[in-house]
């Protein structure tokens, strides 16, 4: 049977005390409700509904990057009249014949091994319902059973906090919103509701009675932690969301074989990928694709994006990483930054305040200290000394610096692109080199020096 998803994501969030709608707010830096539509792609969803309210332009712009958005449909909800209300402007697109799930773009932790959960259990005539046990269910609906001394019996409905009776309040298996309905049944019973209720709104809850009303099963189960069905009302939910995010993330790391310094000081904002023996200190931030291969070492402050790093490699403390390859037996930092389009080889080293860009250094080679290496070439056992730099932009055009095998290039050298350095060849500390230089030369390029004798330093002026 196929499968539609309805995800609710039409509240303005007033108290986030934001202009961007709710649903956009970030749990590791990506929007709420792309997290809850990438659950809705695991699942394989045939249609994907978003049903959106205030900031709908905002919400569509931002849901469209990079063409993230391409299998939505988006269903407006203009006025604000509830979950039931919400989840009828749906209606007309849902199919008779297909199941239909309904999620929230504000709870963006719920796994899709527990809606996988929620798919195994509906009934061929029923529904099936997500709920969830509470210490505390002020403010939840709660699961209504049916009184037969059955030791699960059955659902028959949901009383919302406000409606319920004082001793429906002391249920505290309480209702995650999240259900499960074949679509005629669930078009049938949206129908039908009714707003004779504390709120005056149509509530998504009452198709509970009206399916039990009509003699079907109402199937549930239940998530592995209560925070795969909270959401954020509020930035401080949302901070509590992201530390949950992010323990869960570390914790998967730490089964995969890698070794954190304090789990609740990491941010996981994209995949990573690790082998055995990794270690990682505190405050790293990884973005986007990462791999850590057997062996390596993060050091604290630093930052990882879109980035492979071989075998036993040691990235040293507030190192920046970006978009490049890094080889095995390597050394970065620290306070390195390694920019896109930059290949390290195996057993190459940068040092502090090393800056690469569009490079690639090679086997063996090393840049120590205060360098900038910009669309450069650089060949194996190649010494870079401290404060050299690539001179690649003219202003308007950018060019390339080639140094071969086992070049020398002294302190302190400015090397004009485009231009080549030969093989075994020598750069005198403190040159520009504008000329290529051939193998195994020396190239010395400085003015001549001149020493005045009995020269007086200037004086303050009073």
């Amino acid at each position: 049977m196929s499968l539609s998803v309805v995800i609710l994501a039409a509240g303005k969030g007033t108290r986030m005390r934001s202009s961007l709608p709710k649903v956009l707010h970030p749990i590791a830096d990506k929007p709420m409700v792309s997290h809850v539509i990438d659950a809705a792609r695991y699942l394989n969803a045939d249609n994907i509904y978003l049903v959106y309210g205030f900031g709908g332009e905002v919400l569509k712009a931002q849901l469209s990057k990079g063409n993230s958005g391409e299998e939505l449909t988006f269903v407006e909800q203009k006025e604000q009249l509830g979950t039931g209300h919400a989840v009828d402007m749906a209606s007309p697109l849902l199919k008779d014949d297909e199941n239909v799930l309904v999620l929230y773009g504000d709870v963006p932790l719920t796994k899709v091994s527990t809606l996988e959960s929620l798919l195994a259990v509906k009934p061929d005539n029923g529904m099936a319902l997500l709920t969830v046990h509470l210490a505390d269910p002020t403010g939840y609906g709660r699961i209504v059973r049916a009184e037969n001394g059955e030791e699960v019996s059955q659902v028959v409905g949901i009383v919302e906090q406000k409606d319920a009776n004082a001793e429906q309040l002391k249920i505290n298996e309480c209702n995650t919103g999240i259900l499960l309905a074949n679509g005629g049944d669930l078009k049938r019973w949206l129908a039908n509701l009714s707003n004779e209720n504390a709120q005056g709104e149509y509530y998504l809850t009452d198709i509970i009675a009206a399916c039990h009303s009509e003699g079907k099963e109402i199937a549930t189960t239940h998530p592995e932690t209560e925070v795969e069905v909270e959401g954020a009302n509020n930035r401080v939910q949302l901070a509590a969301l992201e530390r949950a995010f992010q323990l869960r993330e570390a914790e998967v790391l730490m089964l995969a074989g890698a070794s954190l310094r304090d789990p609740s000081r990491i941010d996981i904002r994209g995949r990573i990928a690790v082998g055995q023996e990794v270690q990682i200190d505190v405050n790293c931030i990884f973005e986007g694709e990462v791999v850590l291969a057997n062996g390596v070492q993060v050091g604290a402050n630093s930052i990882l994006k879109d980035c492979t790093i071989g075998e036993n490699t040691i990235i040293k403390p507030n190192s920046m990483i970006e978009g490049a390859v890094i080889g095995d037996d390597c050394s970065v930092g620290p306070f390195a930054r390694i920019r896109p389009d930059t290949t390290m080889n195996n057993n190459s080293h940068v040092g502090n305040f090393v800056e690469m860009k569009k490079s690639t250094l090679g086997e063996g080679s090393k840049s120590g200290h205060l360098t900038y290496l910009g669309d450069t070439t650089i060949g194996k056992n190649v010494n870079i000394g401290a404060g050299t730099i690539t001179c690649n932009y003219d202003g308007i055009n950018k060019s390339r610096t080639i140094i071969d095998d086992n070049a020398f290039i002294g302190s302190n050298s400015s090397l004009v692109a485009p231009v080549f350095i030969g093989a075994t060849s020598t750069i005198g500390a403190g040159s520009v080199i504008s000329k290529d230089v051939e193998k195994e030369e020396l190239a010395v390029a400085r003015g001549k020096q001149r020493n005045v004798k009995g020269w007086k330093r200037p004086t303050k002026k009073s």
